[in-house]
This record gives structure tokens, C-alpha cells and sequence, in this order.
């Protein structure tokens, strides 16, 4: 029995909104769309509402729908109503026997009423989708006629285009043999030309062949005179090269010898570079010791001229005979002094 708390109206304008966003009314869906009730009571109201809407649908359809269509619809929705209702009848039966015995308990008779209102979903959902696949069913079947329709006239179309076809390809197929009959006879022409312009190639290339021989015959003498005026070359180089040859071995043997006389000039002339080394070394050690002579005999020249003077101013002193005497005695000496000291300079000159 339907609770007092959610009416039938609430559930009809919960489906209409359903149907509105195109969505398949269901007992979850519309309690989900009022935020309340019950399972079993919106069942009920639902299950009154398909009821009215099977009832409505019952009367004649529109005659505008194809024969065939309509048969296979209504034969459809009969095999649907047939199965919803044994379907429907036996959950009826299951749901009676499952509320009397929860009324014996209360505890064990509202887990049953839930699963009750759970199969009644299911059902729900089950006759919504079967409703739904009738309806796509129905809306495919419009498809494939107007597929139909369109392959029909694809095919009338091109039927004709089959037709304008065929006309065209006899059309060709006679501009065919008029092009061919033409071509032979060109080809015809084309073969005769040709014939006359080989003959004449003909005469050309005899004519031709006699001047390529003459032109071999003068060709072959050009290259054994040719031949001949190479080997006189030939000769020539290899004459030149041997003189070249003997050349090259006779400068070579020149420059060993110059090289040899150049080895022993550079030893002669380091030898001569060290006698020159010695020569100044030992000119050196003489002016040295012809310095040491010149200075010694300005001293021996330096100690004369001083005796001289004193002997000179001896003799000249006016005195006693005895004194004059000794005078004379020491300018002996002196004298001899000096000729001794003559006799080193005289040696060392």
C-alpha cells in the first residue's frame, strides 16, 4: 500500500522532469528528483503511471507510419507487455507472501520490504530499457528507410549517369575507328616517305662509305709516317739522354772533387788560423818583453845622463890638484860604468 507521504502527482511531475532532461524514469531516479519517499511507494506510483501511459498507448496509431513498421512495433511491444507481465505478476506474488511474513517480524520484515523495492527498481529499470531499446529499434528502422531511400535514388542516379556513360563510349568508340582509319593512312604516308628518304639515306651512305675509305687509306699512311717521325724522336731523346747521363755523372765527380778540395782547403785554413793564433800570441810575449828592454834601457839612458851630469859638474869644479885628480880618477870610473852599462843596451839591440 502507497504511504501517505509522497502523492502521485509528486511522482508524475518528477517523471515529466525525467523525460524532459531525456533521461529514463526509474524508482531511484525519482526519489533522487523529490529528496524523499520511500522505495515501495514510488514503485506503486510509478508502476500506475506506465500503466495509464500502456493505456494511452493502446489506441490506433497514426496511419502516416509504414505498414511493415507498425506490424513489427506492435509485435514487438505485444512480446514486451506479455514478458513484463508474467515478469511483474510473479514479483507481485513474491513481494505479498514477503510483506506477511515481515509483518510477523519487524526487523526481518523491513530488510525484506528493501529488497522488495530493489526488485521492484530492477523491474523498473528492466521495462525502461526494454521501452527504450523499442524505441531506438524503432528510430534504426527509420534510419534504414531512409537509407533505403537514399541508396534508391543513388542508384536511379546512377543508372542514369550509366546510361550518359554508355552513349558517350559509343560516341568514343566511333571517333575511334574515324582517328584509326585516319592514323593508317598516316602511318601509310609516313611508311612511304620514309621509304624514299632510306633510299636516298642509302645513296648518301655508300657515297659516304667510299670517302671514309679514302680518308682511312690517307689515315693509315699519316700514322705510319707519324710512327716513323716518333721513333726518330725517340732515338733523339734517348741520345740526349744518355749525353745528359754522362753529363751528370762528370759534374758529379767534378763537385766530389770540388767538395774534397774544399774540406782540405777549410783544414788548411783552420790550420793556418791556429798558426796565426800562435804567431800573435807569441808577438804579444816579444812586444811584451821588447817593452820590458826599452824601459830598462830608458833607465840605464836616465842613470847615465845623471852620472854624465855629475861628472861634468866634477870636472868643471875648480879646486885643489888633489881634488881635481880624484875628480878625474871618478870621471875614469865613470866612464867605464858607463861603457859597461853600453854593452846591455848594445846586446839587447
Amino acid at each position: 500500500m502507497a504511504r501517505s507521504g509522497v502523492q502521485y502527482e509528486d511522482v508524475q511531475q518528477a517523471i515529466e522532469a525525467l523525460l524532459a532532461k531525456g533521461d529514463a524514469p526509474s524508482v531511484q531516479k525519482i526519489r533522487d528528483v523529490l529528496g524523499t519517499g520511500s522505495f515501495t511507494t514510488i514503485s506503486d506510483h510509478l508502476r500506475e503511471w506506465r500503466f495509464q501511459r500502456d493505456a494511452n498507448r493502446d489506441l490506433p496509431a497514426s496511419h502516416a507510419m509504414p505498414e511493415p513498421v507498425l506490424r513489427l512495433a506492435e509485435g514487438l511491444w505485444q512480446k514486451a507487455q506479455e514478458s513484463a507481465g508474467e515478469v511483474l505478476a510473479s514479483y507481485r506474488e513474491e513481494a505479498d507472501r514477503r510483506v506477511a511474513e515481515i509483518e510477523a517480524a519487524m526487523q526481518e520484515a523491513q530488510r525484506q520490504v528493501e529488497d522488495a523495492e530493489q526488485r521492484e527498481a530492477a523491474l523498473s529499470s528492466h521495462l525502461a530499457g526494454t521501452e527504450q531499446r523499442l524505441e531506438q529499434r524503432s528510430a534504426a528502422l527509420a534510419r534504414v528507410e531512409a537509407e533505403r531511400d537514399q541508396w534508391q535514388e543513388r542508384a536511379r542516379q546512377l543508372e542514369e549517369r550509366l546510361a550518359r556513360s554508355l552513349q558517350q563510349l559509343d560516341k568514343l568508340q566511333k571517333e575511334n575507328e574515324q582517328q584509326g582509319k585516319a592514323h593508317q593512312q598516316a602511318l601509310a604516308d609516313r611508311d612511304a616517305q620514309q621509304l624514299a628518304r632510306l633510299n636516298q639515306e642509302e645513296q648518301r651512305h655508300e657515297a659516304a662509305e667510299a670517302r671514309l675509305m679514302s680518308l682511312l687509306d690517307e689515315s693509315r699512311q699519316e700514322r705510319v709516317s707519324a710512327e716513323k717521325r716518333h721513333d726518330a724522336t725517340v732515338q733523339q731523346l734517348e741520345k740526349r739522354q744518355d749525353n745528359l747521363q754522362r753529363q751528370l755523372h762528370e759534374t758529379q765527380a767534378a763537385l766530389g772533387r770540388e767538395e774534397k778540395q774544399h774540406r782540405e782547403t777549410q783544414w788548411a785554413r783552420s790550420r793556418a788560423e791556429e798558426r796565426i793564433d800562435t804567431m800573435r800570441h807569441e808577438q804579444s810575449l816579444l812586444q811584451a818583453r821588447i817593452d820590458d828592454q826599452k824601459r830598462h834601457i830608458d833607465e840605464q839612458a836616465a842613470r847615465l845622463r845623471t852620472l854624465d851630469a855629475e861628472l861634468m859638474r866634477r870636472i868643471w869644479q875648480p879646486g885643489e890638484d888633489g881634488v881635481v885628480s880624484r875628480h878625474s880618477e871618478g870621471g875614469a870610473e865613470a866612464q867605464e860604468d858607463s861603457d859597461s852599462a853600453a854593452e846591455p843596451s848594445e846586446s839587447v839591440r
